[in-house]
């Protein structure tokens, strides 16, 4: 670690500590949780000079951050690429890499779409599909637990419920994918996966479009928001496609962690067992052990102090996400899965109003996910490797062998 430094044009880094660290590597990646101890340690601020970055790893700093989006804006993305100096990849997301008042309307038509009172009305139909995959699942007792329940549960009621085109959903996750690598730097991950998108996102553009969309779906009910004058024809396959990244993505690795979790802690699997209506905490703790979603950046808008550090205008903030919901400053015994825990506050959907717009159809995907299992599922264990999946800005596996033993 060098606390020296080099001096930047804006603010005062010298009194900052310098972290010769990468959180873009893929031994960062491997193992994070050190590193993360690290910079939670440094201080409430540190610089990492890899990338010319500052850095927030404490949970009251990176809740601060996350709640003051005037000071530390989206607009200017949440990836390392600054929309000020270079043309984003692909046209920013109106949910995102927006602020107020921009993001004020489009945000109020989505949270229309995907209020409790929508939950309430898919909620039967996506427990019918639960109890349905693990029926599936009793008769298989071994398989992987991420392609055969994380990715199959959501494929198979998600589209459904925005009700689009069977044909091509295989592009749905690869392109979830790709959104979360490019939001860091250019490594091979970002490189490969834009090089590799046209495919994928063209599917997604022809999916966002009205015609393409069934009547009475969340896609269709999007696109209604434009007959009552709330948003513009160009915005609503703008804000389709939010929901296409962001319905997917938190659910399969909030549903993967969860079952990793507890099949690694047979004693939390049993106090599930004997509450299922515990699903959606177990659910929720997943989410503050492993988040899915570990970083984001934001862009300073002006000179700012920030736990006693001077950051300049139109500098990157990174957030550690993960590292905040670990922090010991704001959760007692932080390393350990325990689903009693009270969860409310963690930052695993971030917090403010960027707070992650598919959370409720997670959350109500992974308590369904985890009851129907706790209810007909004696036990899981891990019966092989579990494999990592990199990404620069999601930590998930790949693989996850396990078999069931039923109740």
């Amino acid at each position: 670690m060098n606390t020296s430094g080099s001096p930047s044009s804006k603010g005062d880094p010298a009194a900052v500590p310098h972290l010769d660290v990468d959180p873009f590597s893929m031994a960062f990646f491997t193992d994070p949780y050190p590193t993360h101890e690290v910079l939670r340690e440094a201080g409430p601020v540190v610089h990492l000079d890899k990338w010319n970055v500052y850095g927030v790893a404490r949970y009251a700093e990176v809740h601060a951050v996350l709640n003051d989006p005037v000071t530390f804006c989206s607009s200017r993305g949440v990836g390392l690429s600054d929309f000020k100096k270079e043309e984003p990849w692909r046209p920013p997301s109106l949910i995102l890499e927006a602020d107020p008042p921009a993001h004020t309307r489009t945000r109020a038509a989505l949270s229309r779409v995907l209020s409790p009172t929508a939950m309430k009305q898919v909620r039967d139909r996506f427990a019918a599909a639960a109890e349905a995959k693990v029926t599936e699942l009793l008769d298989k007792r071994s398989f992987d637990a991420i392609a055969d329940i994380a990715e199959a549960y959501p494929l198979s009621i998600f589209p459904d419920a925005l009700a689009l085109k069977p044909e091509g959903r295989e592009h749905l996750l690869p392109y979830a994918s790709l959104v979360f690598n490019a939001f860091g730097p250019p490594n091979h991950l970002r490189q490969e996966a834009i090089e590799r998108s046209a495919p994928h996102q063209a599917y997604i553009a022809e999916q966002c479009r009205r015609e393409n969309l069934a009547p009475g779906g969340f896609g269709a009910c999007i696109h209604a928001e434009v007959d009552e004058g709330r948003i513009t024809a160009a915005e609503a396959p703008l804000l389709v496609r939010s929901l296409l990244s962001a319905g997917l993505d938190t659910t399969v690795n909030g549903i993967g962690a969860a079952i990793y979790c507890l099949a690694r802690f047979p004693e939390q699997w049993k106090l599930l067992r004997d509450d299922p209506t515990l699903a959606r905490n177990a659910f929720e703790e997943a989410v503050r052990f492993e988040s899915p979603v570990q970083t984001f950046f934001r862009t300073t808008t002006r000179d700012v102090e920030l736990g006693g550090a001077r950051i300049g205008e139109g500098e990157k903030v990174l957030m550690f996400l993960a590292a905040a919901n670990r922090d010991p400053r704001r959760w007692d015994n932080p390393d350990s899965y325990d689903i009693h825990r009270r969860t409310s506050g963690h930052v695993g959907f971030g917090s403010g109003i960027h707070m992650c717009v598919g959370q409720l159809v997670a959350r109500l995907e992974g308590e369904a996910m985890l009851a129907a299992l706790a209810r007909r599922v004696a036990a899981i264990e891990i019966a092989g490797e579990p494999k990592r999946r990199f990404n620069n800005t999601l930590r998930g596996l790949d693989s996850l062998p396990v078999t069931i033993t039923p109740a």
